[in-house]
């Protein structure tokens, strides 16, 4: 059954355009709280990141959930992954975040963990959705369910993420700047990192509300960039809204993408012969990042763009490591998704056990030019299918033997077809993603 409401990650859109209204959270706090409650006594965890609106959503399905039966933990505002591991250490049948991530904001949306930390089956998704179209029956008053605040998540979260590195490590002597994109992550990131000895700056740490993600963060690396090279530190690290995905930059201004981490961490766990396995990227990773764990025999296999499909392959074939060039990078032998502070923690760790910069350390890939064009059509038939399409898609595909690669793939969200070609010679990829994007323009006109 194809889903009403629930996307690749949750639920998300504009505020106050449907579903992302507050009668609607109401009903899915409600239709959670009773799908969740089937499964037995029930316990839900809600946090939040830094949005205006975040509170009247964390009201609406407080209320919903509690209509249901179910009790309710307020975590306030914490990263996504905090959630999904307090979930977990709580024992909670559910986590819900209130979050749209690497959005402005004026957008919002929610997301789900199960109790085991994980993105919600399947199944149960779709149940939510089957109770949402059924009238909302409010419990007995003695079986509502209770609300209570964990005032020490912060904390927890802390501990678990320096947790994630040998116990005695000190990062004393090294100098972080740290943008917190006014997100979720402004109160616990600059705290793990000074914790374990880093002298660290704090950038875009003063939330309001509104600021959210606003010129700042993973999505907007000028500012970082700037004050890296302005405090002379060695390196700095960008998080998103609701800190599950990072970039870094390295003591030069350069910016080091989701690709680089995911190899950086790769390669230290596979020296140590704690890889297990292999690596998952997806679709979008560069070419050299294939290229650069074949030269170490390290497996990699690619998904469909987004952090559910990394994580299902990881799942699948039992191993540790994947993630998107975007940063976001899932480390298994820690947590159970996305954190960009543990994925941050491990890259630092690489470099202190090899001894080099992050400059240094990022040389073993060598990405190679992707170039990425969209195209608008006018709807009807996926241009992709069209038969000279394929047929230009392969012969490209031929050209390149080997050392080049061609993806072509069309918007889940707008009337656009991604046309994206990488390879060794740049000149020749901008020609032929040219010619591609010229063709898919043509058969749909």
């Amino acid at each position: 059954m194809s889903k009403k409401y629930f996307g690749t990650d949750g639920i998300r859109g504009r505020v106050g355009v449907y579903p992302i209204t507050p009668d609607f959270m109401l009903r899915l706090g409600w239709a959670a709280g009773m799908a969740f409650r089937s499964m037995g006594a029930c316990r839900v965890l809600v946090g939040k990141d830094t949005r205006i609106s975040g509170y009247m959503f964390e009201s609406a399905l407080e209320a919903g959930l509690s209509a249901a039966g179910a009790d309710v933990m307020l975590l306030g505002p914490m990263p996504t992954p905090a959630i999904a591991y307090l979930t977990r250490t709580f024992h909670a049948e559910a986590g819900i975040v209130i979050s749209a991530s690497h959005n402005p904001h004026d957008d919002n949306g929610i997301k789900f963990f199960s109790g085991e930390g994980t993105k919600l089956p399947d199944e149960v998704e779709l149940m939510i959705e089957e109770l949402l179209d059924t009238p909302m029956a409010v419990v007995e008053s003695s079986k509502l369910g209770k609300v209570s605040r964990i005032n020490d998540a912060s904390g927890r979260y802390i501990e678990f993420c320096k947790s994630s590195v040998p116990s005695g490590t000190s990062f004393a002597g090294l100098k972080i700047v740290v943008d917190c994109a006014h997100g979720a992550t402004y109160k616990v990131a600059p705290s793990v990192f000074r914790e374990l000895g880093a002298e660290v700056v704090v950038l875009s740490a003063q939330p309001n509300g509104l600021n959210i993600n606003d010129n700042c963060g993973s999505t907007h690396m000028g500012q970082l960039q700037a004050a890296v090279l302005a405090e002379h530190a060695d390196l700095g690290i960008a998080f998103d809204g609701d800190g599950d995905r990072v970039l870094m930059v390295d003591h030069t201004g350069a910016i080091v993408d989701g690709d680089e981490l995911l190899f950086i961490i790769a390669r230290d766990l596979h020296a140590r012969n704690k890889l297990q396995g292999g690596v998952v990227g997806t679709l979008m990773s560069n070419l050299g990042l294939e290229l650069a764990l074949a030269d170490l025999g390290i497996p990699f296999v690619r998904a469909n763009v987004g952090d559910r499909y990394v994580i299902a392959e990881l799942l699948e074939r039992q191993w540790l490591v994947g993630g998107e060039n975007s940063g976001h990078i899932v480390c298994f032998q820690h947590t159970t998704t996305g954190d960009a502070i543990i994925a941050a923690l491990q890259v630092l760790m690489a470099l202190k056990r090899r001894d080099e910069s992050l400059a240094q350390s990022r040389q073993a890939l060598r990405k190679c030019p992707q170039i990425l064009v969209n195209v608008r059509f006018g709807g009807g038939a996926n241009p992709v299918e069209h038969p000279a399409v394929k047929e230009a898609c392969a012969r490209v595909t031929t050209a390149m033997a080997g050392r080049g690669r061609v993806l072509l793939r069309k918007s889940g969200t707008e009337p656009l077809v991604r046309v994206m070609v990488e390879g060794d010679d740049e000149a020749q990829v901008r020609g032929y993603a040219d010619e591609l994007a010229k063709l898919v323009a043509e058969v749909s006109a």
